[in-house]
């Protein structure tokens, strides 16, 4: 039976940017393959199948979106767009603090690719400082890109 929104189920997969390169994926073999699990200092472990239920916000809504009809043991490749994604690069996410207050906030000093986060549950990067101005950026870093899944299903219950 084809899936349908509130079934769960549990995927293999790959993501990939536009350009082929991998940014995750559920397969060890493949993290090993493309550099990731020692980029993102993981093991075997760390890897498997993703388990979800369709329609209920777990994942990006595009991967939600393109599970809907395939059957037990489809596979398929899927390209989500921004808005279907992370979303849209928006400039007001990208804040200024004065070099201090960063300091007291977080306590240590600022430096370029420093991850943050804030008392309000957002992430963000540090990606300029300059003279006594801290910028940080609190887009997701995978904002304003298009993603391809290649997408296995492997359960559906």
């Amino acid at each position: 039976m084809a899936i349908e929104t509130g079934d769960s189920i549990t995927i293999e997969y790959i993501g990939r940017f536009e350009d082929g390169t991998v940014f995750d994926t559920s397969r060890f073999a493949v993290a090993a393959e493309n550099g990731l699990h020692e980029a993102q200092d993981n093991d075997e472990d760390d890897y498997g199948p993703l388990s979800f239920r369709v329609g209920e916000r777990e994942v990006i809504e595009g991967l939600d979106e393109a599970v809907v009809g395939l059957v037990d043991g489809q596979e398929t490749t899927v390209s989500i767009p921004p808005e279907k994604a992370y979303g849209e690069f928006n400039p007001e996410w990208v804040r200024e603090y004065d070099a201090e207050t960063f300091e007291g906030m977080v306590g240590q000093p600022p430096k370029v690719g420093m991850h943050v986060h804030a008392e309000n549950g957002l992430h963000g990067d540090v990606t300029a400082v300059r003279d006594d101005v801290v910028e940080v950026d609190f887009n997701h870093e995978l904002a304003d890109r298009t993603l391809v899944f290649e997408i296995e299903v492997i359960g559906v219950w």
